[in-house]
């Protein structure tokens, strides 16, 4: 059974979204406030959080670094009452795995959930990638290049094994999309280009100041060996 923190004030809400996680299979824990979630985060560590925006005493956005640092690969889904693009764009250039707007559909979320979820329980995964300068550990979430150790979430995790597997060739944003997100891209999203803008910025040019990471107009992402 999958372990799940909600964190969210709308305390109606959250009994509504227990009650339906419940049903369908998850454990539920609700925290209100910043406070409450970072000593429920540091006493057990769940298998994936749902996170509100808005908090009474913070930003939701500031608890997300604070996740980054200390749990970087642990799936994060934003949610937001206000659906802004800024916020969506915020919230996935600091790491969230995925992104809904309240009122959001419990149906989606316990959809959205799962796949997040099952990406980070891969079926089996080699222990190292490496390609030139760059290694990459799946199951410790870490690239190393040379000397330097970047820790990077799920989703980037995901984004850089599908290149990885076929360096020099593009691959297509909808597959990138299915491995990394777990779900088809929709007319306007942008996560997967969010996510690629993260895991490029991460892992910096080659030593030669050739990007690592190629975007090809209308035909996806390559990684450049």
């Amino acid at each position: 059974m999958s372990e799940l923190l909600l964190i969210d004030d709308d305390q109606e809400l959250c009994e509504l979204l227990v009650s339906w996680l419940s049903q369908e299979g998850f454990a539920v824990r609700a925290c209100h406030d910043g406070q409450n979630a970072r000593a429920a985060l540091a006493e057990t560590p769940p298998d994936a959080v749902v996170l509100d925006v808005m908090l009474p005493d913070g930003s939701g956005l500031e608890l997300l670094k604070q996740l980054r640092t200390e749990h970087a690969e642990l799936p994060v889904v934003m949610l937001s009452a206000r659906g802004e693009p800024l916020d969506r764009i915020l919230g996935l250039e600091l790491g969230a795995d995925d992104y809904l707007a309240k009122p959001c559909d419990p149906r989606e979320l316990t959809a959205r959930l799962r796949a997040v979820l099952r990406r980070s329980r891969p079926a089996a995964t080699p222990s190292q990638l490496e390609l030139g300068d760059l290694a990459y550990s799946p199951g410790r979430g870490v690239a190393n290049i040379g000397d330097h150790e970047v820790s990077l979430t799920l989703s980037e995790g995901r984004i850089l094994e599908a290149l990885l597997a076929r360096p020099g060739e593009p691959v297509d944003k909808q597959a990138l999309a299915q491995n990394a997100l777990g779900r088809k891209l929709t007319l306007y999203d942008r996560s997967l280009d969010m996510h690629v803008s993260n895991l490029r910025r991460k892992l910096g040019p080659h030593p030669d100041g050739r990007p690592r990471i190629v975007a090809l107009r209308s035909r996806g992402y390559l990684y450049a060996p």
